[in-house]
């Protein structure tokens, strides 16, 4: 009698196993495209942030990355930043500038074509603020510094 309940149970516990391991593959299967895409898009490499110098040109990384003298590159110097950064104040008045203008639009307040007008500039300031703001540090780089006695 013991016998005939232990194959019993060994083919309900097989059988078991098999229905869990057909679900798990199932649902391992079950993704969509748009699912797949943003998983691709999280593994992607971050994009390369290309330093130019003040003439426009892209600044060439042998001048100033340091290497060892059998050519393996130096990890010894810390690494410059480009610019410095927005800090909280200037952050928080730019978002206010933009809710603002988002707020008019919504509301009416201004019309579509002066939204669109506001929004080029400010697209163009993003372009051209960094080398503009680094040609102003060369010139006064440049002026002689005055001392009063």
């Amino acid at each position: 009698m013991g016998g005939g309940m232990v194959a019993r149970l060994n083919r309900y516990s097989v059988l078991c196993g098999a229905m869990c391991g057909i679900f798990a593959l199932t649902l391992a299967g079950c993704s969509t495209p748009e699912e797949k895409a943003a998983f691709a898009k999280r593994k992607q490499p971050p994009q390369a942030v290309i330093v130019k110098s003040a003439n426009g040109s892209p600044v060439d990384e042998g001048s100033t990355q340091q290497h060892y003298k059998d050519g393996y590159p130096s990890f010894n110097a810390p690494p410059t930043a480009a610019n410095v950064q927005i800090n909280d104040q200037q952050a928080g008045d730019l978002v206010k500038q933009l809710t603002a203008l988002g707020s008019q639009r919504k509301a009416g307040t201004i019309s579509e074509a002066e939204y669109q007008k506001r929004v080029a500039e400010m697209r163009k300031l993003a372009a051209e603020h960094g080398q503009d703001t680094l040609q102003e540090i060369k010139q006064q780089g440049d002026q002689p510094s005055q001392t009063q006695n």
